[in-house]
């Protein structure tokens, strides 16, 4: 009993965090398979010991992706989960269990696609398009409706014999080609990869500006139809009303009578998928009567009408030819393992990711080695074993480099002693990588820091792209940063003079960074782990580039966030006098130093309190009750605790937050109540 109820509570814990990677984060370090059999294994357990029931625990929950930039709608039916298989004998035994709910009933099965992206809910009123909103917890969800207009393949308008109003639910997907593109895009700018498609269109979708969700093509597939006069009592009847009023309905979608007939449409795609142009990651199995539907009902987190019988990871295996080596921006160096050619998930794999020298040496990988390759969920292929067997003789174990590929410096690796880190000349990187401390001469170093440095969330420099970079770069125009401000029209419009409009765009995009808010400056430097949430602290708290410049590991210490190893880290990059020489260019060019007075603390009304927003407001924006939090002494964080001081709540505040305020004791403020504190 004991060891059971340890691994409940490890169990616990452990779909917690994954959950909040999965839909807070969207970044997973684990496969759908593995968090199924983890929540299967918790809620037999928690089945065995009810006297252990928690109402917050995994097994009680739907998800979320609720974002908090959106307005939240309650949505007028529950978006909940379905009931997850990887295996035939669970199909076989939810079909019997259909079988006798309905009594011996005949009954027919609709079976679908399982598309692998952002579910959606759209309402249609008189044949328009009135609202679009995420799943989010499924009782709530995001207001997306401006983003999803977007989409070309969802209709505005709808044509033929409609019903007076109705909500459609689908799923939002970015295909491979665009997806594939994205990703070529963010690796020439050594932006952080997508793992996959439904996180790149989930992160598309909640993208505070339409006209990246447009850029980006996202497509729709709409897949049940709900409302009170809908055209037919059969599903797959609905749907089919639905293609013919103009949404995109998957051509697979068929009508199943007998359970050989629905292992045979299994069986089918689960080759055929890999020439569809979108992602998908299993089967839904849906009984196809909403009568029956209606007479089976629901768990408690599921329909019983309804399961998803999920495709295994698709594993291939091929031969290691040799590890080459990336340089990224801060210098760090990244092994890639270069294959010969080998066709898994639709595509032609070449190459993967090794990670670090540590993840090289836990495959023992040798050149030469047979290798299996996956993707499954995760598009961007990763080696996850070897064939030992088939390991030549003549073999030889792979072996880090020494020095950086690109200009030969030695490379450096962070040292842990005693726990701490510790390194000379305040030079930093994680214990698992090394990097290339040559900061101010190695080509990609260079290159990389000029992209960050000219990106939309630091100077803004619209136009200047990896390309047009690298053409610079080559022709010797220029070697960092504070050159940019030394281009000319003359010198970028081309040999024939016939590229004099863009280049102006260009030239007037660099003069008007001059105006980007000082904070922003702090981050465009690229110092190494300062962020774009460090970078904002820092600013504030030491309003001038100059007091930035001349703090001490102490003085850094002091700002809520910053630990020992980012004050070394901005430390190490002022001492240095390449960067100190570029800096100072910087400050000759015009650029922004001080904190603006707009920025700086009005009062101290709010200090030492910790204040979550929560909700929509009428009088200002989220974005702009956060600077006033700030501007008055407060400190604005992102969930509840025992230690939060009041929630600043507007219109349709999250329930699970509302219900943790109250069971925490903490104050809810309304919009009015905090402008009468803060005297606005």
């Amino acid at each position: 009993m004991s060891d059971e109820r340890q691994r409940i509570e490890q169990l616990r814990r452990e779909l917690h965090e994954h959950n909040y990677r999965y839909y807070v984060q969207n970044q997973p370090v684990i496969g759908d398979q593995e968090f199924d059999f983890m929540m299967h294994e918790l809620q037999d357990l928690e089945a065995r010991h009810p006297e252990l029931y928690d109402p917050n625990s995994p097994t009680q929950r739907v998800g979320s992706d609720l974002s908090t930039e959106f307005r939240q709608v309650a949505h007028r039916y529950p978006m909940l989960s379905l009931a997850n298989t990887y295996n035939e004998q669970d199909v076989r035994e939810w079909y019997e269990s259909v079988s006798k709910g309905l009594a011996g009933e005949d009954f027919e099965v609709c079976c679908e696609m399982k598309y692998d992206g952002l579910s959606i809910s759209l309402t249609y009123v008189d044949g328009r398009l009135t609202q679009a909103v995420t799943r989010g917890d499924g009782v709530h969800g995001d207001d997306v409706t401006q983003n999803v207009k977007t989409i070309r393949s969802i209709p505005l308008v709808l044509k033929g014999d409609y019903p007076q109003e109705f909500e459609i639910r689908g799923e939002i997907l970015m295909p491979w080609a665009s997806f594939e593109r994205l990703n070529e895009e963010r690796a020439a700018a050594e932006e952080p990869l997508f793992a996959n498609p439904r996180n790149a269109a989930s992160g598309t979708l909640k993208s505070l500006d339409s006209r990246v969700v447009a850029a980006r093509q996202l497509d729709a597939y709409l897949y049940y139809l709900l409302g009170d006069q809908l055209p037919a009592e059969g599903h797959y009847e609905n749907l089919e009303a639905a293609r013919r009023w103009g949404f995109k309905i998957s051509e697979g979608m068929r009508l199943a009578h007998t359970m050989d007939e629905v292992f045979d449409f299994i069986n089918y795609w689960d080759q055929e998928r890999r020439n569809l142009p979108v992602a998908t990651d299993g089967i839904v199995l849906k009984v196809n009567s909403l009568r029956q539907q209606r007479s089976l009902g629901y768990t408690a987190k599921s329909p019983r009408w309804a399961i998803a019988y999920k495709f295994k990871a698709e594993r291939a295996c091929t031969r290691l030819l040799e590890v080459t080596y990336q340089v990224g921006r801060t210098g760090a160096v990244t092994p890639v393992a270069n294959m010969e050619p080998v066709q898994l998930a639709g595509t032609t794999v070449k190459r993967a990711t090794l990670n670090n020298e540590d993840f090289i040496r836990s495959l023992d990988l040798h050149i030469g080695d047979m290798v299996y390759v996956e993707k499954g969920g995760e598009i961007i292929p990763k080696i996850v074993g070897v064939d030992i067997d088939q390991r030549p003789i003549i073999a030889q174990p792979v072996q880090f480099i020494k020095r950086c590929p690109e200009c030969g410096t030695p490379l450096v690796k962070l040292e842990e002693t005693n726990g701490k880190l510790q390194t000379s000349n305040f030079k930093l990187q994680t214990s698992s990588a090394w990097y290339c401390p040559n900061d101010t001469a190695c080509p990609p170093q260079i290159k990389g820091r000029i992209e960050h440095f000219v990106g939309r969330k630091a100077m803004n420099i619209i136009g200047l792209g990896p390309e047009l970079i690298e053409d610079y770069y080559r022709q010797g125009f220029i070697h960092n940063v504070a050159d940019l401000y030394d281009i000319d029209v003359q010198l970028i419009n081309g040999k024939d003079g016939k590229r004099n409009k863009s280049a102006q765009n260009i030239v007037n995009a660099i003069q008007k960074s001059k105006e980007v808010p000082f904070e922003r400056v702090v981050f465009a430097l690229g110092i190494r782990f300062v962020g774009e949430t460090s970078a904002r602290l820092l600013a504030r708290h030491f309003k001038s580039m100059d007091a930035l410049m001349q703090a001490s590991l102490a003085d850094l210490q002091e700002v809520e966030g910053i630990g020992e190893v980012m004050a070394k880290s901005i430390i190490g990059y002022f001492h240095n006098e390449d960067n100190r020489r570029i800096v100072e260019r910087l400050r000759g060019y015009g650029l922004q130093f001080e904190l603006a007075a707009v920025d700086t603390q009005f009062s101290t009304q709010l200090e030492g309190q910790s204040i979550v927003i929560s909700g929509v407001f009428q009088h200002h924006s989220r974005d702009e009750y956060k600077q006033l939090i700030e501007q008055h002494g407060g400190k604005n964080v992102g969930s509840i605790s025992g230690k939060t001081s009041f929630i600043l709540a507007g219109d349709n505040m999250g329930p699970s937050k509302l219900d943790k305020a109250r069971k925490l004791g903490v104050r809810i403020v309304t919009e009015d109540e905090f402008l009468d504190m803060i005297g606005e």
